[in-house]
């Protein structure tokens, strides 16, 4: 293995981050969650983000997208500080997150849920609704074809009429994915984006992760799947006990001793 393979600790001071974490901290009671994390996320990238049960994934992206406030350090995205900021705020400055388990929006069909997705919408304001009519109809309308085409875009566009919460979760994960990209996010992350899905879900929700982020989308990817992360993933970032263990490339990750130890001995593919 080479010495610029894989290294102690993150590697920071990328050239072009969208997602800048310095000393990040949370507890919980008595309990460190997160620990002096420091990890950065380059534009253009796919980086995946592994580590043990309980080694402070989800509590990590709670943190940054502003659903959990920090004890300590500092979050930037785009080079915008977003520390302790709400979710909308973090979202306006260019982070976009799903869920493990997708949240299904009550009352909803498909097509209204995928509406609820673009910022900065006139018609968002009371006032503009009677003084700016013609420009939100003209929003609504273009929101309205673009989310059509998203949906087909995805091969979900013959549940647009489905009240949402009358979908499998495998098809939630679908609409969840569509609806981020709605937002337009310059990092889009993703928490176990094919946890309870078929593998034929699962191939189609790489092939998607794929094309967008050829349109241009940054993500950071939780997931338990190792070779479905190994082969969609590069870099790949290991947490461990609320810390960064190491960074690297699929191969030199995968065979690393530390982070094998890290996983209780097992060889990462089992």
């Amino acid at each position: 293995m080479s010495d610029d393979a894989i290294a102690d600790g993150p590697v920071t001071g990328k050239p072009d981050p969208v997602l800048e974490v310095r000393g990040l901290e949370k507890a919980f009671g008595g309990l460190q969650v997160t620990d002096d994390v420091d990890l950065d996320v380059e534009r253009g990238t796919i980086t995946g983000l592994i580590g043990p049960n309980g080694a402070g994934k989800s509590t990590l992206f709670n943190l940054v997208s502003g659903f959990y406030e920090p004890d300590g350090g500092t979050v930037r995205v785009n080079g915008t500080a977003v520390t302790g900021a709400e979710p909308h705020a973090v979202a306006n400055a260019g982070l976009v997150r799903t869920f493990q388990t997708p949240r299904k929006l009550e009352g909803m069909t498909v097509r209204e849920a995928m509406l609820v997705g673009p910022q900065h919408q006139t018609g968002e304001s009371v006032l503009s609704v009677f003084t700016n009519r013609g420009q939100v109809v003209a929003e609504e309308r273009a929101n309205l074809e673009r989310a059509m085409e998203t949906l087909e875009r995805f091969e979900i566009a013959r549940f647009a009429d489905t009240p949402a919460t009358e979908l499998s979760g495998g098809q939630m994960k679908l609409v969840e994915l569509a609806r981020a990209t709605m937002t337009d996010p310059d990092i889009l992350l993703l928490d176990e984006p094919i946890a309870g899905v078929n593998p034929t879900l699962a191939n189609k929700l790489k092939g998607f992760i794929r094309d967008l982020n050829d349109d241009g989308i940054t993500f950071l990817v939780i997931e338990h799947d190792m070779d479905f992360i190994m082969d969609l993933a590069d870099p790949i970032v290991v947490l461990d006990q609320g810390s960064v263990l190491v960074e690297g490339d699929p191969g030199s990750v995968r065979t690393d001793d530390r982070v094998i130890d890290a996983y209780l001995g097992g060889p990462l593919d089992e």
